[in-house]
């Protein structure tokens, strides 16, 4: 062989190695962060199925301390984007669908604020870190929801720690399983009735003059909106309540060119279920009844709350979108 192309040999296997170990390197990297989106899973078996463990926290529950945890999207949400500088305020930010909103806002190119409960404090931080790791702006706001002061001090937090607003995700809830309406207290009517009806009238309300047109508000309802259990008197109601803003804004806000929506989760797998809002029973086998035989992870909910927010969804105002898992609900 040739002196020349022996050195072209050489180097041809020389490139080939280097890309190769290139090839092996991306792969790698690939497998280290959050999972690139495609391929199919089996929706059935994507996550796991009753029956669950006993298990049951004081109000409000930590994810952190659930069997299984959750999914929020920590490993699993790859963001493209869809939502490079904007500025969002969510309310029960540290767990369920607020949580996965908040990654999945992150990693969309959002800066974040959270509001939740001091004793939420552990999972907070774990969201705060996130939001932080994509390279966002983070705001923790802790405290109660059931007063307008407070409400108002939020929304000024949120706008002096983000510089702006334009994105409001009411989704702070409570939820307590009651079986007879003759137990339920008028101080536990009145603390569901704050949370879930006032504490959204009162955060809207002060953020409506921070909202330039493309702002969104998005509300989380549920699918008690439509199909009421009978021992969620108190927490069945305000979801159709908030059903109801949702489209009401739409029709108000639209001409100032500010969208409404909602999102009406089925039972999804959160600390609403094992502190107070499910019945033990209904813990060990929550989600069964549903055609895929299994709850729901707020991961899964994560891309809906992106999609009420960017702009491409800019046509849709008054709508509620679900994810009840088969179950028809809205």
């Amino acid at each position: 062989m040739a002196d020349t192309t022996r050195r072209q040999a050489l180097a041809a296997a020389t490139i080939g190695a280097a890309a190769a170990a290139l090839s092996r390197s991306a792969s790698a990297q690939t497998t280290t962060g959050p999972q690139a989106r495609g391929g199919k899973q089996d929706p059935r078996s994507k996550y796991p199925k009753p029956p669950f463990k006993a298990q049951s926290q004081p109000w409000p529950g930590l994810a952190g301390q659930m069997d299984p945890r959750p999914d929020h999207g920590e490993t699993s949400y790859v963001g493209s984007g869809r939502l490079n500088g904007r500025k969002a305020l969510i309310t029960g930010g540290d767990s369920g669908m607020g949580r996965a909103a908040a990654i999945a806002y992150a990693r969309e190119g959002a800066d974040v604020a959270i509001n939740y409960l001091p004793e939420e404090e552990p999972d907070a931080r774990e969201v705060v870190d996130l939001i932080r790791k994509a390279g966002r702006n983070a705001v923790a706001i802790p405290g109660d929801l059931r007063t307008a002061a407070f409400c108002r001090d939020l929304v000024s937090k949120a706008v002096s720690g983000l510089g702006g607003l334009d994105i409001v995700v009411c989704n702070a809830a409570r939820q307590q399983s009651i079986p007879s309406i003759l137990d339920v207290s008028d101080d536990e009517f009145d603390r569901t009735m704050k949370t879930n009806i006032y504490a959204p009238f009162w955060i809207i309300r002060a953020a409506l003059p921070h909202l330039e047109p493309g702002s969104v508000i998005i509300g989380t309802a549920s699918e008690q909106a439509y199909d009421p259990s009978p021992d969620l008197y108190a927490y069945a109601q305000t979801k159709a309540a908030t059903m109801n803003y949702v489209k009401s804004l739409a029709k108000q806000l639209g001409p100032k060119g500010i969208r409404v929506n909602g999102v009406a989760p089925g039972p999804i797998w959160t600390p609403l279920q094992i502190s107070g809002g499910a019945q033990q029973g209904k813990v060990v086998t929550f989600g069964a009844t549903s055609p895929l035989g299994r709850p729901g992870q707020p991961a899964e909910l994560a891309g809906i709350y992106v999609r009420l927010a960017e702009e491409d969804g800019s046509y849709t105002t008054g709508n509620i979108y679900g994810a009840g898992g088969g179950q028809g609900q809205p």
